[in-house]
């Protein structure tokens, strides 16, 4: 793959491509016919239409497991008790990454246990 170049960004390019050159070639071939100018529009289109279904459909293809949280509300801990507000889960139950971003504020100051981060089991 292309460096810095995502897989969706590399099959728009060559989209685009193919539809830069099949205009071209059909520039250059000068036909005179309405008919065949109605033709040659189509199969363009076609090219752009299955392109961009493709482009479209590589997210769904690709998408992992993975979890997100970001910017989640504060948590508090009473007595004995547990706070979270990130992530909590065993290690080996996740397919995929685990981001956590900008999470709220997790207080155990009564005596219990408090996460605002991520916590593997």
């Amino acid at each position: 793959m292309m460096m810095g170049m995502s897989k969706r960004r590399i099959i728009l390019a060559a989209t685009g491509t193919v539809v830069v050159v099949l205009a071209v070639l059909l520039i250059l071939l000068r036909w005179g016919s309405a008919n065949k100018i109605a033709v040659a529009v189509s199969a363009i289109a076609a090219v752009t239409a299955v392109g961009v279904a493709i482009w479209a459909a590589v997210p769904v293809m690709s998408s992992s497991k993975g979890v997100r949280l970001s910017r989640t509300g504060r948590a508090v801990a009473g007595r004995n008790g547990r706070a979270n507000s990130g992530f909590s889960g065993p290690a080996g139950s996740l397919a995929s990454d685990v981001l956590v971003d900008r999470t709220g504020e997790a207080d155990a100051s009564k005596g219990g246990a408090a996460n605002s981060g991520i916590q593997l089991n």
